[in-house]
């Protein structure tokens, strides 16, 4: 069985929720505990909550002992490596396949930048895919299919290089090129069709969907 898990990180807040019957765990990092507590998250949903606990434990440890939740508090205190890329270390080793991030964008920008250096490294264990309030992105696997996408900016970002793009379906499509951070990006393309595919041979893509 696939496991399927939402995982919320200490980004800009969620303007809402997924259903959350769609996932067999839901987790969050100790500073993002913070916010879904003042937007009256349904915390007895928890799985666990993770983190170096740098933003203190006070909070999560009253609200738990009050409400008697029956989360997991994971003390992960490895300053070498983020909270999230400690969360997706647990995930992974739960069995977990797919990940959706709520709270991985905003704020700071060095955060946003590290929090996709983690997803690149993890993107060979981990389907992860991002959301937040101007869409949703990933890393591409070789050859990625859009679908319901007509209209919708659609944006190709190398991470570094990514060698021999094909798309069908873009506005302005690419035939076998190479995209590269320091030469040439692929933002701000458009669907031209419902479906949208994506194909390339080496390197890394993060693929951006607007709503």
């Amino acid at each position: 069985m696939t496991k399927k898990a939402l995982l919320f990180i200490n980004g800009t807040p969620p303007e809402s929720f997924p259903d959350l019957q769609l996932y067999d765990v839901i987790c969050c990092t100790d500073g993002a505990f913070h916010y879904l507590n003042d937007l009256n998250f349904p915390l007895d949903q928890l799985t666990f909550v993770s983190g170096d606990f740098d933003a203190g434990t006070d909070l999560i440890r009253n609200v738990k002992g009050q409400e008697g939740f029956s989360f997991e508090i994971i003390e992960t205190p490895d300053q070498d490596k983020t909270d999230f890329q400690k969360a997706l270390e647990i995930l992974a080793e739960r069995g977990v396949h797919h990940v959706d991030v709520l709270g991985g964008s905003g704020g700071e920008m060095d955060h946003f930048l590290g929090n996709l250096h983690v997803a690149q490294l993890f993107s060979h264990l981990l389907n992860i895919t991002f959301y937040d309030a101007y869409g949703r992105y990933f890393f591409a696997e070789k050859h990625v299919v859009l679908n319901d996408v007509n209209g919708k900016i659609i944006s190709l970002y190398p991470f570094p290089v990514a060698e021999n793009i094909k798309t069908t379906g873009l506005k302005w499509p690419l035939n076998q090129e190479t995209l590269e951070v320091t030469t040439r990006i692929g933002t701000r393309n458009e669907a031209s069709e419902n479906c949208v595919s994506i194909t390339f041979s080496a390197g890394n893509l993060i693929v951006f969907v607007g709503k």
